[in-house]
């Protein structure tokens, strides 16, 4: 008998649930314990995890991310026509809305299960009926109504899309999303310069000369004491970034990158680029497996353009990468432009999602593409031989 579970901590969850998840740090407990005591304020998690008999077969992380209007679109320069097209989509959207994945992180580390003796499109139908629960849950202890389900991200060769008719069954839509920025390290590169090597000439130059706008700057690694003697600097940082972003629709609290090196510990890597001992900038590191994910960052902005310190930060998590023997650097979506003159290539992602109003479900994809425009960028090459990258 297939059956199904909620918890709402992962004190709660059963000792077998990393047992499923040893492939994926993010869907593991430490992550999870992680993410749960410094979660943004507009998320809330819970987790499913799905039976066959008393064994546990799949797993699943549900994020109830409350939308606010006001926090969606960032004030940017624009016609009045797209201020007021912007806040009529943000009044749209707000409220709840259930995401089956991690709505902080690029890609999908939202579910995982056994295919032994259980279908995908069982284990789908299975979580479909335990969002029903959980949604009846939620109206029941906080009096919310969900608003909108969104399954994140999927590359185009997930087997998650051989289930499109049930997704379709159950009223979701798929849509494209801005795609992943990913480096796959060649096994010939042992160190910088390596890959230095593999660089075309133009691109050489330009690593050289980042390198060079350095000048005095330093870079150095963090302890967990550093990390929260210095908590409130490197959430004024992060927040210098953030707050740039066209569309956001969380913050971290300032206590996050503590909390993540408590949890994590050489799991979570905190670097900073240092200046007269002041810390100007710094970016953060998750090492899962053989995957080095790179996560938020921070800078100053009177040092970041004079100093390429974003590009320096691309490079820093490269070099880190090949050191420790990565096989891959995901360097998530935004500035795609600039990761890809590192090496990074796009892949493209699509999500699943449905609106729990029939008429705006209707008109969703027109609502999709205002928000989410296809950006226009020129991929680079910079690599002597780009075929074999």
């Amino acid at each position: 008998m297939i059956q199904s579970k909620i918890y709402t901590s992962t004190t709660q969850i059963p000792p077998e649930w990393n047992t499923l998840a040893t492939h994926d740090l993010f869907l593991q407990t430490a992550y999870l314990t992680a993410l749960e005591g410094a979660a943004p304020r507009s998320i809330s998690l819970y987790y499913i995890g799905i039976f066959n008999e008393d064994r546990l077969v799949g797993i699943a992380l549900i994020q109830r991310v409350k939308l606010y209007a006001k926090d969606m679109f960032r004030a940017s320069a624009g016609s009045q026509w797209k201020a007021i097209l912007k806040d009529g989509i943000s009044r749209i959207l707000k409220g709840n809305i259930l995401v089956v994945g991690n709505l902080t992180h690029t890609g999908q580390h939202g579910m995982y299960f056994k295919n032994e003796n259980f279908s995908q499109d069982g284990f789908l139908e299975t979580l479909f009926k335990a969002i029903d629960d959980l949604k009846i849950l939620i109206k029941k202890n906080e009096h919310k109504s969900i608003r909108a389900i969104l399954f994140k991200d999927f590359f185009k060769a997930d087997r998650i899309h051989e289930s499109s008719k049930i997704f379709d069954q159950h009223g979701f839509s798929e849509f494209k999303v801005q795609p992943n920025m990913i480096l796959d390290i060649s096994p010939n590169w042992k160190n910088m310069e390596d890959y230095l090597n593999d660089l075309n000439t133009k691109y050489k130059t330009r690593y050289k000369r980042a390198k060079k706008k350095l000048g005095k700057i330093r870079l150095s690694e963090m302890t967990q004491d550093e990390v929260l003697e210095n908590s409130e600097h490197l959430y004024h940082l992060y927040k210098n970034v953030s707050t740039k972003a066209a569309f956001n629709t969380f913050l971290l609290p300032e206590h996050h990158f503590f909390n993540f090196k408590l949890e994590l510990q050489e799991k979570f890597r905190v670097f900073t680029f240092n200046l007269n001992n002041e810390i100007i900038g710094f970016y953060t590191l998750l090492l899962n497996g053989e995957t080095l994910e790179t996560y938020f960052l921070g800078y100053d902005d009177a040092h970041q353009y004079k100093n390429q310190l974003y590009l320096n930060m691309l490079y820093e998590m490269l070099a880190f990468g090949i050191e420790h023997n990565f096989k891959t650097i995901v360097y998530a979506r935004t500035a795609m432009e600039i990761k890809s003159s590192v090496g990074a290539k796009p892949k493209s992602m699509s999500i699943y999602i449905k609106h729990t109003n029939p008429i705006i479900n209707a008109i969703l994809k027109s609502i999709f593409k205002l928000m989410n425009p296809e950006q226009q960028w020129e991929e680079r090459n910079p690599f002597k031989n780009p075929r074999y990258f």
